[in-house]
């Protein structure tokens, strides 16, 4: 029985080709499309805020959160899964990342080993690196930007990517244009000169 489940979590931690996820998506989207429902991350923020009585406060709350309780779903299956992830898989599951992935973080003052866990930058991400100017900078004002951004473009990249692209809506590309050329600008301008902090 062990070697049964040993075996099953390797087939599901295994690199899997992108038509496989891209297949998923795409079944994933036809039943939501055919249900009439739209798929976002970042929606799940006003649902919380209303469930709890935010609609007493600002009108953009008032809504029938209760229509929305099934993506709030899908988020809390993301965080479960990820969680599963990271105590049912193997360590070289999770750390499947290139070489020369690696090599860039160490040469930007990251200490990182090849297949070690966990993959998290521990400089800002923990105690100790989110009370210095670098942590604070990647935690609260990044997360800060993410967030006011997403609600800006009215949505997030999964809503947007996924669900507003399928549907053809033409703000939707624009927005993920603007993802992606952001996330570009950032990652290689804007993020090395953060790790120097």
């Amino acid at each position: 029985m062990y070697e049964n489940v040993q075996e099953l979590l390797r087939f599901i931690g295994q690199p899997w080709p992108w038509y496989v996820g891209g297949g998923m998506i795409a079944v994933v989207l036809f039943i939501l499309l055919f249900l009439g429902k739209e798929f976002g991350i970042s929606a799940n923020f006003r649902t919380m805020c209303a469930a709890n009585g935010a609609g007493d406060m600002a009108s953009f709350f008032k809504f029938d959160y209760q229509s929305q309780a099934w993506n709030l779903m899908v988020a809390l299956g993301a965080v479960f899964g990820g969680y599963f992830a990271a105590q049912a898989l193997h360590p070289e599951m999770l750390s499947n990342i290139s070489p020369e992935t690696v090599e860039t973080l160490n040469s930007l003052g990251l200490e990182y080993e090849y297949g070690k866990v966990p993959l998290v930058l521990k400089e800002a991400y923990s105690w100790e690196g989110f009370f210095t100017l670098r942590g604070a900078i990647m935690v609260l004002l990044s997360g800060f930007l993410v967030g006011f951004g997403a609600r800006y473009a009215g949505g997030c990249t999964s809503g947007h990517a996924i669900s507003g692209i399928s549907n053809l809506q033409w703000p939707s590309l624009l927005a993920v244009v603007g993802f992606f050329t952001g996330g570009l600008i950032m990652i290689n301008f804007i993020f090395p000169y953060i790790l120097k902090l």
